[in-house]
């Protein structure tokens, strides 16, 4: 059985970036380049190695704002496993390093997904309120298409939190959420 190594994106080799955004292009039909940058700058979780990524995923800081206050999150990106393999636990050993990460080095954890079951058995809530992007020039945007994928995990810092308020994440290339 592999290990789970979590290595921060500097120090990840060049060549396990590259097989990892391999395996994004195999678990996705709709993987952009800009899904990949989004992925990049924080935390990755493997399972495999250079020559061959078989799960990832990613964690990176962003800026949350929850019912007017700012939190400093970790946003869960890039959850991948290869097409293969999925349904064999390797996404749960990935995804329960990134949850650690999380509750040691940020005061929420979110993420945006269709895949509610996954996260829910590891913790994960779904949000309730609504979605909403901060553009670049400050002014938050309704982001309806959001309202249903938008997911939490809840640490100390944000334990109280309510999922019914409204939640907003900056605008970014790409999709913001």
């Amino acid at each position: 059985m592999h290990d789970v190594r979590l290595l921060t994106t500097a120090e990840v080799p060049a060549a396990e970036l590259a097989a990892s955004r391999r395996l994004m292009d195999a678990a996705f039909d709709d993987f952009t380049d800009d899904d990949w940058a989004h992925a990049l700058g924080g935390w990755h979780a493997f399972i495999g190695d250079a020559d061959d990524v078989i799960a990832h995923a990613a964690v990176v800081p962003r800026l949350i704002v929850v019912g007017g206050r700012e939190f400093s999150a970790g946003y869960v990106e890039a959850v991948a496993v290869r097409p293969d393999l999925q349904g064999t636990g390797l996404g749960s050993r990935v995804m329960a390093a990134m949850n650690e990460l999380v509750r040691a080095r940020f005061e929420l954890g979110v993420l945006s997904t269709g895949e509610w079951h996954f996260y829910e058995r590891l913790g994960w809530e779904r949000w309730q309120g609504p979605a909403f992007v901060r553009g670049r020039d400050g002014v938050l945007t309704r982001a309806e298409d959001e309202d249903d994928g938008v997911m939490v995990l809840r640490v100390a810092a944000s334990a109280a939190l309510d999922l019914t308020a409204p939640i907003a994440c900056d605008e970014r290339d790409g999709d913001s959420w």
